[in-house]
């Protein structure tokens, strides 16, 4: 049964499929899949169509040069060192975010957004892009805001609702310059999300607003 009720649109999946996507916007996608069934399903047939299309396609033929370098390659390869043993991982963490995460969200070194929210940078793309966790304390809120890129975001934990509704363990959700919000964490549990940001948040109160300059510098 699926868990989350918002999911990415089907060209970001097809994307996915061919391995198209930029590293940030792949790692939204595949945490969702791992709360919904409706979507891998969809995975799963876009990959069928693609291995179909790749088995019509003519092999190119390899060069001779790139034959003896990948034989000479092949030869030089040492014994394989011996396989340690696997890292035990807190199963509600995506399988994706264990290359950083790999003792539990306590464990991690996060730093003080406001009152209500802490973060923790976890890696940027290629493209520039900002890709973090986010938590926001029971019943906690962030400052309205619009975006000077798009924003992706996947709850991990928890959950929270905005001017366009409610936000639940899975749900993909997408916001660009377009959209004004501010997310409010319900009040039974803490909210962990995983957020990609192409672009720095735009503060829009009177006083918030302030703080965009130092924002905009702080993201570059």
């Amino acid at each position: 049964m699926d868990r989350s009720s918002n999911h990415p649109a089907y060209e970001l999946l097809a994307a996915y499929s061919a391995g198209s996507l930029p590293l940030s916007q792949a790692l939204c996608v595949s945490a969702h899949l791992e709360h919904c069934h409706s979507c891998t399903r969809q995975l799963q047939r876009l990959n069928r169509v693609g291995s179909e299309l790749m088995q019509q396609l003519k092999p190119a033929k390899a060069s001779n040069d790139l034959k003896n370098r990948l034989l000479d390659s092949l030869d030089s390869l040492t014994d394989e060192a011996p396989a340690e043993q696997p890292k035990r991982f807190d199963p509600s963490i995506p399988r994706c975010l264990h290359q950083f995460v790999d003792q539990g969200y306590a464990e991690l070194p996060w730093k003080r957004v406001s009152t209500d929210i802490h973060s923790v940078e976890l890696c940027r793309d290629n493209n520039g892009a900002k890709v973090e966790l986010l938590k926001i304390r029971p019943g906690g809120s962030a400052t309205t805001h619009t975006h000077l890129g798009d924003e992706y975001t996947v709850i991990l934990e928890g959950s929270f609702s905005d001017e366009s509704g409610l936000y639940k363990q899975g749900d993909f959700v997408v916001k660009d310059a377009r959209d004004r919000h501010t997310p409010v964490a319900t009040q039974d549990r803490e909210c962990i999300c995983l957020a990609v940001t192409e672009g720095p948040i735009q503060f829009t109160g009177f006083f918030s607003r302030l703080l965009n300059p130092l924002i905009r510098r702080g993201y570059a």
